[in-house]
């Protein structure tokens, strides 16, 4: 069965939001694990009906009965509401479950002293390409994570894109950079796509060049590990139109204001539990 590969008989995602669901449909879609496998809770009646018939998994509001029973628990809602939801479930967690949390800012010692049995517990970063299976996950382990736990956590999350497992002091600029990074990158490519309407292009037309332009570049840099210098030290040609553009971009600033994004991202990701 394909969710044999992935080692999970029941999962539990407290948050059908926007990251839980696109988690969900992920999954889903890759095939990591059945629908009827899958239990997500929501806060009202409302958006757990909604829920249930966008994602198409049984949906509830009972945090408490969503755990029940199940091997591998994702915790997928906001910052500010952490504290409540592991209040409900942390003193029914039990040490066979695997507690996967995708809040920003929660450090894994902080979900660990809110659960009242040693439960493992991994921390995960993802970001919403994972919708089209072309996410970044990056994971770290809770004091009692195994490599096992980090396996199956990897298991699930390679399922939707590509993962790394870091220390965990390198969470906030990852939830900075990754997470929050594809939103600078739309930026960049509807820039690029307004410049090729700008020059004559019709809009549908520069977006799409724009688009897998961007796609392409990245597949580079993934697909030959050259830096990104070099490749674009390949593309520039003496006296050609590209060195041209670059002085643009150079004068523009745009170098310093990507890295500033990066930085200023990464000290709010560090505050997000307690603002």
């Amino acid at each position: 069965m394909p969710h044999a590969d992935a080692g999970i008989s029941k999962l539990a995602v407290i948050g059908a939001g926007k990251m839980g669901g696109t988690l969900i449909r992920a999954l889903v879609d890759a095939a990591v694990i059945e629908p009827g496998q899958i239990i997500a809770t929501s806060r009202h009646t409302e958006t757990a009906g909604d829920g249930s018939r966008r994602l198409g998994v049984e949906v509830i509001t009972d945090n408490r009965a969503g755990i029940r029973g199940a091997d591998v628990v994702i915790v997928a809602v906001k910052p500010q509401v952490l504290a409540e939801v592991l209040d409900e479930i942390g003193g029914l967690l039990e040490p066979h479950q695997l507690l996967v949390s995708i809040v920003a800012s929660a450090t894994t010692a902080f979900i660990e002293r809110q659960c009242a049995a040693p439960v493992p517990v991994v921390r995960s970063m993802p970001n919403t390409p994972s919708l089209v299976r072309a996410g970044m996950s990056v994971l770290c382990a809770g004091s009692h994570a195994t490599r096992a736990h980090l396996n199956k956590a990897e298991r699930v999350f390679g399922a939707v894109g590509r993962t790394l497992v870091l220390d965990e002091k390198h969470m906030d600029a990852v939830t900075a950079l990754g997470a929050s990074g594809p939103a600078f990158v739309y930026v960049v490519l509807e820039s690029l796509a307004e410049g090729g309407v700008k020059v004559g292009l019709p809009r549908d037309i520069a977006t799409e060049l724009a688009a897998q332009t961007c796609l392409g570049a990245a597949k580079m840099v993934l697909e030959t590990g050259e830096h990104p210098a070099l490749l674009k030290d390949a593309v520039t040609t003496p006296a050609g139109c590209t060195i041209d553009g670059l002085l643009a971009l150079e004068e523009g600033g745009l170098r310093v204001t990507l890295i500033k994004a990066v930085v200023e991202a990464t000290l709010r990701a560090g505050q997000l539990l307690t603002k």
